[in-house]
């Protein structure tokens, strides 16, 4: 015969109903996400970045000339009340890295980037290539 183990899982089932519910969606741990779009004249990379700001963002060009994007974000909601204690108390903590291998034809010296919206931009203009002349001669025959 096997002992019976009890326990009293009434109190964490009623907090998880208070908390999440269609109310208050659950947190969730994925990355953010990233449009590529080229151009004749450019590339453009889109990260989807609600709430943040540009501070929260480090963008870099790696020593092997790749482009890297890190974004970093704390923030602790307290509300201080001597009369209660928490039952519940929320952090807020989001970190993203991501390493995008950049084409030849991109200009690292031109590269740009700004957040507006929720969304961080980065241009990245290409080299600009002189079209080749057209050269037309005559083609002896022997």
């Amino acid at each position: 015969m096997l002992p019976i183990h009890r326990t009293n899982t009434w109190l964490p089932d009623v907090f998880n109903d208070l908390f999440f519910n269609d109310f208050t969606p659950r947190v969730s741990n994925t990355s953010p996400a990233i449009n590529v779009i080229e151009s004749e004249k450019e590339y453009k990379v889109e990260l989807a970045a609600p709430g943040m700001k540009k501070e929260d963002f480090d963008v870099q060009i790696n020593e092997n000339g790749d482009l890297h994007i890190r974004l970093e974000n704390k923030q602790e909601k307290k509300e201080e009340d001597k009369n209660t204690h928490y039952l519940r108390r929320e952090f807020s903590y989001t970190k993203f890295e991501q390493t995008l291998i950049l084409p030849e034809d991109v200009e690292k010296e031109k590269i740009s980037a700004k957040v507006e919206h929720g969304v961080l931009t980065i241009d990245l203009p290409k080299i600009e290539q002189k079209p080749a002349p057209k050269i037309g001669r005559k083609v002896e025959v022997i």
